[in-house]
């Protein structure tokens, strides 16, 4: 969330634009009616100015003059009117006569305008399907690349193709020669004839997507031939998808048919790069199709308004697995109750689910682990190195306000602060995603301590290496099989046809590319050198893998952490006393706690790098497994046992249902009347 300063700035800036925007229209009106040709040109070039500024830089105006009845439309068509009545007041009376078919031309312009957007909009739903995918082959969909994106934007059209016309009517107010006019009203109306008939071959039968009906018998073709047996569920914001992507891999991992179910077209690009289909279906008629198909069980990583949707089909059972686990109460949700079970990593979730009291039974509560933490590497000693690495990785200020959810605020800048003060520590610095979505005090601490960071590199003598060529071929190799290439001017249905099924063998691949880019990656950093990680790579986990120490709030990122046995600390910002603090999150017996002035962390690197001083490290192997379970089996071999076992109840559900349908309800009638009356009396329904 932006400070209060830059959002005065961004207000000042709007204000400027719908400022220099009016004064332009007021000078052109008052050019036109006077006459005064300089006037009459520099105040249109100056509207038209604004207009590109517009577009270009503050497109969030654009819908606010919408909401006025200020659109393009009415602005343009201002324009060129208040031109044509200059052009009218500067000469005699015979120039009506002169300039009518100028003024036909226009008119005929604007009505072709209002007809290309009138057939943009129907080429715009016919490719608009009931069904999205990636990794699935739709061809038969007769799929094909979208529209040049001028031709589905009205604003941007409107004046690209209306500028000739503007153009010529101006060069006439200076020249008093019409023909400049008539070429540029003749320009537009070829540019918009073009353009439309583009479109209309758009609409063609054999150039048009299949219509919704076809889509949705292809849909369930392909749900008969895949016969998908389990899948991810999942509904959110724009910025939730990380949700989702911490299970692709366990998800992967279970082999067989799986699939993921998505409810909003904009996360299906969000997803990050698997081979397993993804689905979207966005309306409830459609996601009932999956009542008859062979999906047996829908893992669910978070709850949203959506979910209650899925959960009518009960030929699907249903469990939640959450995307983390911590003390916090989002951790056990009331909500959880409406899943047939929840999985779990390990016994500490199942004493939490009980005494929160929420409506969820133990017998429903499985421990499966945390598959996403089988590649997490275990604690190797205290580090040998010139340089201790740290990992502050703070949670975000979340929903309800408890000043205990983040330390960023109150205690991030101390933290930091201490830890930059250490000259054997090398800091990593991997802030929540989330993080000053609701308090703006959050962000602007996030900004801070990030600046702070940057002027301790400056102050840091190591040497700064040249850019790395290794890590430039790995992200170049990683980007080409993760990231699909688009036109910058695709839609949904050309993306459908560009991220078709993918190639044989392309998941070991990405596998194998990552971990290369990732070891790229940490032997280009300079020694020493501290860092910001905030873009999507490196992933959570591997910084998990060359950190010493981690610094966190209490969050799923510690109970992640402590698959590892490595050191851990906790920020209490929440007024609590250590004792009742510890008392109330479990999550925190194993670790050293920090007071917002962070005067404990000297001790604490102490503690790190030196074995006979880490105290906790029994602790922290015995809440390993109260909270992650067992190390063997593995949580992927749980987590895909859990799988297997409900699949098994929701067969045995779909035989017994079959089974007391066909014994207690009367079925469907199939024979004619001339058969039924030939049947034994009394076979009817009762």
């Amino acid at each position: 969330m932006p400070e209060p300063s830059s959002h005065r700035r961004r207000t000042a800036v709007q204000f400027l634009v719908l400022a220099a925007l009016t004064a332009a229209f007021v000078a052109q009106a008052a050019a036109a009616l006077r006459p005064h040709v300089p006037l009459l040109l520099a105040s249109t070039a100056v509207s038209l100015a604004v207009e590109g500024v517009l577009y270009r830089w503050q497109p969030g105006m654009l819908s606010l003059f919408a909401k006025s009845h200020a659109d393009v439309t009415v602005r343009h068509v201002l324009r060129d009117l208040l031109l044509v009545v200059g052009l009218l007041r500067l000469g005699g009376q015979d120039r009506e006569t002169q300039y009518a078919p100028l003024v036909a031309g226009l008119l005929a312009f604007y009505v072709l305008h209002c007809a290309i957007q009138a057939v943009s909009v129907l080429v715009r739903r016919t490719r608009t399907l009931p069904v999205v995918t990636r990794n699935v082959d739709a061809s038969a969909l007769r799929l094909s690349p979208a529209p040049p994106a001028l031709l589905r934007r009205p604003g941007h059209r409107l004046l690209v193709f209306g500028l000739p016309a503007t153009a010529g009517l101006t060069a006439t107010a200076v020249t008093d020669d019409p023909r400049y006019a008539a070429a540029g009203v003749a320009l537009a109306l070829l540019l918009t004839f073009v353009g439309l008939g583009a479109l209309l071959l758009r609409l063609l039968p054999g150039r048009r997507p299949a219509d919704e009906q076809a889509v949705l018998d292809w849909f369930d073709a392909w749900l008969a031939e895949y016969r998908p047996t389990v899948g991810l569920y999942f509904s959110g914001g724009p910025s939730s998808a990380y949700q989702a992507n911490m299970w692709l891999g366990p998800l992967a991992g279970l082999g067989g048919r799986p699939v993921i179910i998505l409810r909003e077209r904009f996360m299906v690009p969000r997803i990050a790069a698997t081979d397993v289909p993804v689905v979207c279906l966005p309306k409830v008629s459609t996601l009932m199709r999956l009542e008859q198909s062979t999906l047996q069980v829908l893992i669910h990583p978070s709850n949203s308004g959506k979910t209650s949707q899925v959960l009518r089909i009960p030929t699907i059972k249903h469990t939640f697995v959450n995307h983390g686990e911590s003390d916090k109460l989002s951790s056990c949700n009331p909500y959880a109750k409406a899943y047939d079970e929840v999985w779990v990593a390990g016994p500490a979730a199942r004493e939490r689910y009980a005494l929160a009291e929420v409506g969820v039974e133990d017998k429903d509560v499985v421990e499966v682990g945390r598959p996403q933490l089988d590649a997490v590497r275990p604690y190797a000693g205290p580090p040998t190195g010139a340089y201790t690495t740290v990992l502050y990785a703070p949670t975000w200020e979340g929903w309800d306000g408890n000043p205990g959810n983040t330390s960023v605020i109150t205690a991030g800048e101390n933290l930091v602060r201490a830890l930059l003060a250490d000259p054997g520590v090398r800091l990593l610095y991997k802030p929540h995603p989330l993080t000053g979505s609701v308090d703006p005090r959050a962000g602007a601490a996030d900004r801070r301590i990030r600046e702070l960071i940057r002027a301790a590199n400056r102050e840091r003598s190591a040497p700064r290496s040249a850019p790395s060529a290794e890590l430039a071929r790995r992200t170049e190799e990683l980007d080409r099989l993760t990231t699909a290439a688009f036109r910058a001017g695709a839609d949904q249905v050309e993306r459908m046809l560009v991220q078709s099924a993918p190639e044989p063998g392309r998941a070991a691949a990405v596998a194998r590319a990552t971990a290369a880019w990732e070891e790229a990656y940490w032997a280009s950093l300079p020694e020493g050198e501290h860092h910001i990680v905030a873009d999507v790579r490196p992933e959570l986990y591997a910084c998990f893998n060359v950190a010493d120490l981690l610094i966190s709030d209490v969050s799923s990122v510690i109970s992640d952490f402590l698959a590892s046995e490595k050191p851990y600390a906790v920020a209490n910002t929440s007024g609590l006393t250590e004792e009742a603090f510890r008392a109330a999150f479990p999550t925190v017996a194993a670790a050293t706690v920090l007071t917002p002035d962070a005067a404990g962390v000297p001790a604490l690197l102490e503690s790190v790098r030196h074995a006979e001083k880490d105290g906790l490290a029994g602790a922290r192997a015995q809440l390993k497994q109260r909270l992650l379970g067992p190390a063997e089996p593995t949580s992927q071999e749980r987590f895909a046992a859990a799988v297997r076992a409900l699949c098994a109840a929701a067969r045995d559900h779909r035989t017994r249902t079959a089974r007391r349908v066909t014994a207690e309800l009367p079925g469907q009638r199939r024979d004619t009347p001339a058969e039924a009356g030939a049947g034994a009396p009394g076979a009817g329904p009762a």
